[in-house]
């Protein structure tokens, strides 16, 4: 599978909330750090992880596929769904959720118009499998509650269809107005494509025009090439725990020589060493803000077998101990 990094939004932590169920509940049911939380930036491996998390804790796939959609606060949505929010009309919502889906993969829509009907179809980029039922299910019915809040009518759908089974499928028809086909070859939303000239209450062109040149220049340079050593460094900070990552490893995962990536770090006037100390260096800073968190586990969690070597580290690093440091971040922070 090949990883993306997906930019969690804050309303998905905010929506889980509004559900009784904490960011904290699900970070931790994904055995994941607790930072992703606040960084909100993470692998498509990690992405499902969570998705998968909040499936084992709701349970019920009804109530998780339906509830999030809507208790997701408008006034939460990140740039690019607020483009689509503040659309002219229902396609053009669509078509801008399209356009900027691309900024955060792992999952694309396509859209066909054929006839009375306009299927949106998700597909997923770039990986060996399909995410979470849950995810997808949440994917479709944000689709149709965007058009729903934008029109302000109880639009329906004509017909959903899940390439995975489920045991109950009446809540999600109620909520869709139509039917349910599971175990189809695609996951896709069937809209009555007429639906698609219905014009968005929300329409904003003074912000459009705010937002649009932004959003197209933020996607333009996404699509350039990132630089390598900021690559290096994310997935470094993502594989710590616990694990004495090597060039190799990183290379493989980036699809590329180690020699090769060598070559491009060096280009870049930095080493793998370099960024490997300065990763480590980061996150323990992140790590040690968190009081909930003992130095020994801070220490494992940013690749260290022993205690003794990671204070050693960080004395290099800060000058200070890992435990002078956190006291002295602790009330300089209570002052503020």
């Amino acid at each position: 599978m090949t990883s993306h990094r997906i930019r969690i939004p804050d309303g998905f932590w905010a929506g889980l909330y509004q559900l009784g169920i904490t960011a904290q509940d699900v970070v931790r049911k994904a055995k994941m750090p607790l930072t992703v939380i606040t960084e909100s930036v993470v692998t498509t491996e990690e992405y499902f992880a969570i998705w998968q998390a909040y499936s084992d804790i709701i349970g019920d796939m009804e109530d998780g596929i339906i509830k999030l959609p809507t208790v997701f606060e408008t006034a939460q949505y990140p740039p690019s769904i607020l483009a689509a929010y503040h659309a002219r009309d229902y396609r053009d919502a669509l078509t801008r959720m399209a356009r900027y889906k691309e900024m955060c993969p792992p999952e694309n829509i396509r859209i066909v118009e054929e006839g009375v009907s306009c299927t949106i179809e998700v597909e997923w980029l770039d990986t060996d499998q399909t995410g979470p039922p849950l995810l997808v299910g949440t994917t479709l019915a944000f689709l149709l509650e965007l058009g729903r809040r934008g029109t302000g009518l109880p639009l329906k759908a004509s017909l959903v269809e899940f390439k995975h089974t489920m045991n109950q499928v009446q809540g999600i028809q109620d909520y869709f107005g139509c039917p349910i086909q599971i175990g189809a070859k695609c996951n896709r939303l069937t809209l009555h494509r007429g639906d698609l000239d219905r014009p968005f209450a929300s329409y904003n062109a003074e912000l459009l025009e705010i937002l649009t040149p932004v959003l197209d220049q933020t996607l333009e340079e996404q699509r350039r090439s990132h630089s390598i050593t900021e690559i290096v460094k994310w997935i470094l900070k993502r594989s710590l725990t616990g694990e004495r990552l090597e060039i190799q490893d990183v290379a493989s995962e980036l699809g590329m020589s180690e020699r090769t990536l060598q070559r491009r770090l060096t280009d870049e006037r930095t080493s793998f060493k370099q960024l490997l100390r300065e990763a480590r260096h980061e996150q323990a800073k992140e790590y040690l803000a968190n009081p909930s968190l003992d130095i020994k586990e801070v220490a494992f969690l940013v690749g260290y077998k022993d205690q003794s070597s990671f204070y050693r580290a960080f004395r290099c690093w800060e000058g200070s101990t890992p435990l002078n440091w956190r006291t002295e971040y602790v009330s300089i922070n209570s002052i503020n």
